[in-house]
């Protein structure tokens, strides 16, 4: 049970969206907010007054009556911060202005106190159990595991291996815990290597660079029976293109009562509401006790040759053309 005078010991979640992610993230924060065992300070960091605002009304009445606090910070509050926290810090200055997805790595350190815990989510993590947030340990980072990783684009993990950058594999960015601060000489190191400048419109980017701090940084992975990534792999997709299987359907093969933390990537996010109405969450287990982590292991390149040859395989089989979106 949350303690009701517990508010000096609030644990801070970072979410980096838009308004526009309302139509899903809405239902995964208040999962979040009512699922959370303990008392947490919900800081969402956005884009314009206009998306601040539209946040602040949508997820105000969430916290309201709860021991949770929320606050909301627009780009330009951040751009001030940044200025001043980054300013020996070119490299990561510039990265900044990328994709809006990069600043998920930037800026919640910008709110933090030193030591102090960070924990970052997705706007597409769904909390259909009572739960707790694993223990942030002293040094290192904690990142959700999947099966295929994310590392794209190929030219910049390309760039990487040739610069001998090392990267973690099967590392999910959905939910992220380090402490304050992330060693900023590290980082601007890494963005003065890889020129992430033309890939300003891939949010996967951010994957790469998570990936990388994961092999300087040390640390592990949470466990992922408890902090489960949806694999929307070629074959999950095919049986969905061919027997028209719904995604509430989908979601049903998944024994959610194991489960802390579903990343709804992809086309899963579309699919938690219809969920909620469906009642597959409407049993919510206890899932308190922290749970193992496991350390990082490398990701070889002659890994990625091998996803790449297949992936180039099957797009000039026309497999992905079958298969659209979804």
């Amino acid at each position: 049970m949350i303690a009701p005078d517990a508010s000096s010991a609030l644990r801070h979640v970072y979410c980096v969206m838009g308004a526009r992610s309302l139509r899903y993230a809405k239902a995964c924060i208040a999962s979040l907010l009512a699922q959370s065992d303990e008392p947490l300070a919900l800081v969402l960091l956005t884009d314009a007054p206009a998306d601040a605002d539209a946040l602040r009304d949508a997820i105000a009445p969430l916290v309201a009556g709860t021991p949770h606090r929320l606050a909301v910070h627009d780009q330009a509050d951040a751009d001030t911060r940044a200025e001043e926290q980054f300013r020996d810090y070119p490299a990561i200055r510039t990265f900044r202005g990328g994709h809006p997805c990069w600043r998920k790595i930037t800026d919640p350190v910008l709110y933090a106190a030193h030591g102090e815990e960070v924990v970052i989510i997705d706007p597409d993590v769904y909390f259909p159990n009572r739960f707790r947030f694993e223990p942030t340990p002293a040094t290192g980072l904690l990142l959700m595991w999947q099966r295929p990783n994310c590392l794209l684009p190929e030219p910049l993990v390309r760039e990487a291996y040739d610069r001998q950058v090392p990267m973690a594999d099967h590392t999910d960015i959905g939910v992220c815990q380090f402490r304050a601060p992330l060693p900023l000489d590290i980082l601007e190191s890494l963005l003065e290597t890889l020129d992430t400048a033309p890939h300003a419109h891939s949010m996967h980017v951010e994957s790469i660079v998570w990936a990388a701090l994961a092999e300087r940084m040390g640390g592990g992975y949470l466990n992922p029976d408890a902090w489960h990534c949806f694999a929307n792999s070629v074959t999950g997709r095919l049986i969905r293109r061919v027997t028209g299987k719904a995604g509430v359907e989908t979601l049903r093969g998944i024994d959610f009562s194991k489960v802390k933390a579903f990343h709804a990537g992809g086309i899963a996010k579309d699919w938690l509401v219809d969920g909620e109405k469906a009642g597959l969450f409407a049993q919510p287990a206890t899932l308190t006790r922290p749970t193992p982590v496991a350390p990082f292991v490398p990701y070889p390149k002659a890994k990625f040759d091998r996803k790449m040859r297949n992936r180039h395989l099957a797009r000039k089989l026309g497999l992905y053309a079958v298969l659209g979106g979804g």
